[in-house]
């Protein structure tokens, strides 16, 4: 594993990606793909993860990026009306559609789910061939709007599985990317969303791009702070958006008597919780994995009308010459990446 990891860092540390192609290089699509060109790609945790070795689905070596936006360069007449010149997100899972999951709309935990960057080479390249029906157009947005598309989707996925009603109290825990997406879509909801962070830089950042209704320091009592805005309730939905086995685990002490729990980010290892404390409240647990086009269609269209944005997460923009000089300054902490997105 370790051999693993060193190859992949050398990797994104030697430019692996390709800066030039050549026109014999530009890859052939067959009927039903669409030839596109990289515009723009969004640098996720879990590519951070992967570079340092703790991303559990990462196989090496791997050409990362996974959040990105194509401009289409060749297609066939289509169902979907793209065109040659279309500004496109890309969904990068792909699904078996044979199995139960897919078959039931739930292409996004499909049993032989494979994603781009993750599980097959990714976007840090400046041409692929991608499957017409993974690309979804918008005319309206900016490349680098569309690369952050995917991100977005996460959090709208987890808030339509949560079910959030009108007037409920969602509390989510964890003010990064994730986080901000689970924190615009239960707004939309209607929710009173309270956010939870160790970090009272994150905190900061988010209270200056975000409205939500309170904003709660995980480092100093953060239950008895909960328990006091909810008026002894607690939380009816609590969104753990950190990757934290630790975080997850002290999700129950948040929610309310008949309320569930959303498990969004990922962590590495077992999460145990005290039988009798979440059986006396009966509570939900469920997990919320990736996304699906309907997730994809929804973030598009709310920020085409102006109810959510991604421009205010951006923190960190490097060109795809330069990536692998910064790649490395962006695992550190230190360096307060929230969103970074690369100019293929």
């Amino acid at each position: 594993m370790e051999e693993s990891v060193a190859m992949m860092q050398s990797i994104v540390l030697e430019k692996p990606f390709l800066l030039e192609r050549k026109e014999k290089e530009i890859p052939l699509r067959k009927p039903g793909e669409a030839l596109v060109r990289v515009r723009n790609v969004g640098i996720c945790g879990s590519d951070l993860h992967g570079f340092k070795g703790d991303q559990p689905y990462f196989t090496y070596p791997r050409i990362i990026g996974h959040e990105f936006s194509v401009e289409i360069l060749e297609i066939e007449n289509n169902r979907s009306g793209l065109e040659k010149g279309d500004r496109c997100v890309v969904d990068p899972y792909m699904a078996c559609g044979r199995c139960l999951a897919c078959r039931v709309g739930k292409t996004n935990c499909c049993v032989a789910l494979e994603v781009l960057g993750v599980h097959k080479d990714g976007a840090m390249q400046e041409y692929m061939v991608l499957p017409v029906e993974k690309l979804i157009r918008s005319r309206d947005l900016t490349f680098e709007e569309l690369a952050l598309v995917e991100n977005q989707c996460i959090g709208a996925h987890a808030v339509r599985r949560a079910h959030l009603s009108e007037g409920e109290t969602a509390l989510v825990v964890g003010a990064g990317p994730i986080g901000l997406g689970v924190i615009q879509y239960a707004m939309l909801k209607g929710a009173r969303v309270a956010v939870m962070d160790i970090s009272r830089e994150r905190l900061a950042f988010c209270r200056s791009c975000l409205q939500a209704d309170w904003f709660i320091d995980a480092s100093k009592n953060p239950e008895e702070e909960l328990k006091s805005i909810t008026s002894g309730d607690f939380a009816a939905a609590v969104f753990d958006a950190t990757g934290s086995a630790e975080s997850q685990k002290k999700a129950i002490e948040y929610t309310a008597h008949g309320g569930r729990i959303i498990l969004v980010g990922l962590a590495k290892g077992d999460i145990n919780y005290f039988h009798p404390d979440f059986h006396k409240r009966e509570l939900t647990l469920m997990s919320s994995r990736n996304a699906t086009r309907e997730d994809f269609e929804n973030v598009i269209h709310s920020l085409e009308e102006g109810k959510t944005k991604v421009n205010p997460f951006i923190t960190h923009r490097t060109t795809f010459d330069r990536v692998a000089g910064e790649f490395e300054k962006w695992c550190d902490p230190d360096e307060g990446v929230i969103k970074a997105v690369v100019e293929v």
